[in-house]
């Protein structure tokens, strides 16, 4: 029989607050954390606006020699890990350090560096080249580095799967423990790639917002009918996972409890989703069947919700497809609308987003929601979060490739 397992544990860094507490107040308020680009001059961009982590003084997480052998997005996944685990209150010093893992992944690494090493490269030469280059840049090493910081020696992965890699590290992290290999799992995702290089990758392929330059707040529109392309975000979500056993045992706090995972493939396009969501829909519904759970049973989906043309008219289909007549009893927002796309980040910190709405019976808005779009009738918690009774939610990922990665979280009862 599969192991039960919970969430104990809430690490977030974000555009609109650093921390649980922070994060969850912003949500709530509906905050917007998207501005003008500040960590290079976007002047000669199309796209100039992004969600940034402005508060973030990797020194407070890391010790400084150590933190300037890490590329930012690694920095951010460590020092997210760290929240994770003081959250939980979970003394690592009585712990059996082989039965802890940590699945964390990025969509990009460590780009960052990639691009100021290349510079020095075509500049200097080979010989200038850092040592640490490839340590910083490769994506394995926010896993690998949350394990070092911490002392952790069970399964260590770094799954890449675009912007499902947040999920898809929860979902495997699940299965690890329901299947004996660990008792507790950190997992969730880390990026840090608004940086000039991916801004004008993302930006040549009509990815991104570009019509609202001189308007960062209102840049990020799931759903709305004049939504125009994504925003880029950087942070990181990181959860503490654990056996029912084990938590209880410790006397942990429990947020939710992780009863479904899905995941499969579109294998239609490299960037666009297969048309009316087909398979986005059959992903949750794998995740519903994982979960023993009727789509009714549902109350909230915390969208992917990109603020694109294809992927929120699809996800809207894919929703119809798997729900029905009950499509609009369900509540449906995207938290992306105040953070920004956190690419490989984003599961991970949408999954905590999701963990607090059950917890607190409230849901947060998709603001910057004012035009509605034919065919995209379902309630979309505009503009203002409101208090709903939440038994169980998904929360969506779909990613470039085709990835797709559903969860299903539970409110826990023993």
């Amino acid at each position: 029989m599969s192991k039960r397992v919970v969430i104990t544990g809430l690490g977030a860094i974000t555009p609109i607050g650093i921390g649980k507490e922070a994060f969850w107040e912003a949500l709530k308020a509906g905050k917007n954390g998207i501005g003008r680009i500040t960590h290079f001059d976007p002047t000669e961009y199309t796209a100039q606006v992004a969600g940034e982590v402005n508060d973030f003084v990797p020194e407070d997480y890391i010790d400084k020699k150590e933190s300037k052998r890490m590329d930012r997005y690694t920095q951010f996944a460590v020092a997210a890990a760290g929240l994770a685990i003081k959250d939980a209150a979970l003394d690592l010093e009585k712990e059996d350090a082989e039965r802890i893992g940590v699945f964390v992944g990025t969509g990009i690494g460590g780009i960052e560096t990639m691009h100021s090493q290349y510079e020095k490269f075509f500049a200097k030469g080979p010989s200038r080249i850092s040592p640490f280059f490839i340590p910083m840049m490769i994506p394995n090493l926010a896993a690998g580095q949350v394990s070092i910081a911490y002392r952790l020696h069970g399964p260590s992965s770094c799954i890449v799967t675009a912007c499902a890699t947040g999920s898809d590290c929860i979902g495997e992290a699940f299965r690890e423990i329901q299947r004996g290999g660990a008792d507790v799992m950190l997992a969730g995702g880390t990026e840090a790639a608004v940086s000039q290089a991916a801004v004008a990758g993302f930006a040549a392929m009509k990815a991104l917002c570009t019509d609202h330059n001189d308007d960062p707040a209102h840049a990020s529109r799931p759903f709305d009918k004049n939504r125009s392309g994504f925003v880029m975000g950087e942070g990181s979500g990181i959860v503490v996972l654990e056996t029912l056993e084990h938590a209880k045992e410790r006397g942990a706090h429990i947020y939710a409890e992780v009863v479904g995972y899905g995941a499969n493939s579109d294998a239609y396009h490299m960037t666009s989703p297969a048309p009316h969501g087909e398979y986005q829909s059959k992903c949750m519904e794998r995740a519903l069947k994982d979960a023993g759970l009727k789509p009714d049973e549902v109350d909230y989906i915390n969208a992917h919700g990109t603020s694109t043309h294809l992927n929120d008219q699809g996800e809207t289909e894919a929703i119809k497809r798997v729900w029905g007549e009950a499509a609009k009893d369900v509540s449906v927002s995207s938290i992306k609308s105040m953070t920004g796309h956190l690419l490989g980040a984003a599961g991970g910190v949408e999954c905590i987003a999701t963990a607090l709405s059950i917890e607190n019976d409230f849901l947060p808005p998709t603001i910057n929601y004012e035009t509605p779009d034919e065919g995209m009738d379902l309630d979309y918690v505009p503009n203002k979060g409101k208090a709903k009774k939440v038994r169980a939610a998904m929360s969506n990922s779909f990613g470039f490739g085709g990835h797709n990665a559903c969860l299903v979280l539970k409110k826990f009862a023993d």
